[in-house]
């Protein structure tokens, strides 16, 4: 890196401002993927930013940005010649419109003080995802997250109004629209949302709130074939009338896993059902919710949908339920492990989960596995103990995993992205077309190639 570069930052962005040799351990970084950037820069404000990107661009030095560190593609890693970008510093809520619905942050806004700001004005921010307390809404952004609700209210896309960003040449795009609709042109903020900081930074998002809904009924239910969680899926959207807001398939393999614990208490089943369902329901009205609630599960138990039903009665035990589907660090008795976000058609899922595990273990001799899923959107976390720490291995896994994605119309990434860890499989997503228009859109936006190059292509 040019001394006088870092000089310039120094002079920019004062002592607080920048790091040399930071020490950043991703919580996401479960692939060891190299953080070798020696200078951190920690600007305050969107004009800082364009002063540093201005001052990057021109010594042609790449910048990484860098979010909550919960990513799990590799998607900031970086080498010696980076400078990472952190957002940590402007994480202000900078205005709630209680008439509009909406909430103007800026990007380095941790994702639970989002909500829990929009709770307090009797509001809610539809995103929602396990890594809540250290996710930032501008991480969540970059790679177009999706979590708990999106059957009912859409992926982060769905959330953001408006937007404004710093390109590589340190020009401010501010488009921070507050409306619903506004077609006047091109909708440019969908071009950074899910582009994983590789188009531009984004600085400040207009988000879109809805009311607060105090009624919440949750139940944990069991069943014996995978056939049926399709038609309780439809069953319960449709005795609802549209108020189902999650419905999380959990495979026998996983639960086994998850809800085991100390902090979990007594799991609400043995582990002797082949799959199991986290069901959720919202609306404004708590009697009538759960009457309907209640009904819609015992006729899911009269039509032989299920053979088990534990509804929560507190948010003590709706809590105590929820922490089985994330209780992620159970997965350490499956290391080392190679983690999979992937989605495809409900109806294709058991054959493909059926062929995944036979091409496994005939040919890699692995036998564990544990799923679970976003069944109502078609996105299923898959967990491979892989057996050993070995690049190759690992390789072997993905293929298997990867490659028959393509032939039923799934992706390779339902909402983590692509970064470093799924680039080479892209073509099983994406046609030749496609990436050649995605490398021309980078190439537009950064034609020097310094935002988190080597990422997605």
């Amino acid at each position: 890196m040019h001394i006088s570069l870092l000089q310039d930052l120094e002079q920019l962005l004062g002592p607080a401002g920048i790091t040399l040799n930071p020490d950043l351990d991703p919580v996401g970084n479960w692939r060891n993927y190299p953080y070798q950037s020696t200078v951190l820069v920690r600007p305050q404000s969107t004009a800082e930013v364009a002063q540093v990107m201005t001052l990057c661009h021109q010594a042609q030095t790449p910048v990484v940005v860098y979010g909550g560190g919960s990513g799990l593609v590799g998607a900031t890693a970086t080498s010696p010649q980076d400078i990472t970008l952190s957002l940590e510093r402007m994480n202000t809520i900078e205005d709630i419109n209680t008439i509009e619905r909406t909430m103007t942050v800026q990007a380095g806004t941790v994702l639970q003080t989002i909500q829990e700001a929009a709770a307090s004005e009797n509001l809610f921010f539809a995103l929602d995802l396990g890594a809540r307390g250290s996710a930032t809404i501008g991480g969540n952004i970059s790679t177009n997250a999706g979590g708990n609700q999106v059957i009912r209210y859409g992926m982060v896309r769905e959330q953001i109004l408006g937007l404004e960003v710093v390109l590589a040449d340190g020009t401010i795009l501010s488009s921070m629209n507050h409306m619903l609709k506004n077609n006047a042109g091109y909708d440019l903020k969908h071009l950074f949302i899910g582009s994983e900081g590789t188009l531009g930074v984004v600085t400040r998002a207009v988000l879109r709130l809805r009311p607060a809904m105090p009624a919440r009924n949750t139940a944990f239910v069991a069943t014996d074939s995978f056939a049926k969680l399709p038609l309780l899926l439809s069953h319960m959207e449709t005795a609802l009338g549209g108020k189902l807001s999650a419905f999380e398939a959990i495979w026998n393999n996983y639960y086994v896993l998850a809800s085991k614990g100390p902090h979990l208490g007594t799991p609400p089943f043995p582990p002797q059902h082949a799959f199991y369902a986290l069901i959720e329901s919202t609306g404004n009205d708590e009697a009538q919710e759960s009457e309907e609630f209640l009904n819609a599960l015992e006729e899911a138990l009269s039509e032989d949908l299920i053979v088990d039903a534990v509804l929560a009665k507190s948010e003590t035990e709706r809590e105590a339920l929820w922490a089985i589907r994330d209780n992620i660090d159970c997965l350490s008795a499956l290391d080392p492990i190679a983690i999979f976000d992937v989605s495809l058609p409900i109806g294709e899922m058991e054959n493909y989960l059926q062929e995944l595990e036979h091409n496994l273990e005939q040919q890699l001799g692995i036998t564990d596995l544990a799923t679970f899923g976003h069944l109502g959107d078609g996105n299923l976390h898959i967990i491979v103990g892989v057996g050993r720490d070995d690049p190759e291995r690992y390789h072997q896994v993905e293929e298997l995993l990867y490659q028959p994605l393509q032939l039923c119309g799934g992706s390779i990434s339902a909402e983590h992205g692509i970064g470093l860890e799924k680039k080479p499989y892209l073509r099983y997503s994406r046609s030749a077309e496609e990436i050649d228009a995605m490398r021309r859109l980078k190439q537009a936006f950064d034609p020097r190639n310094i935002l988190n190059p080597g990422k997605i292509f």
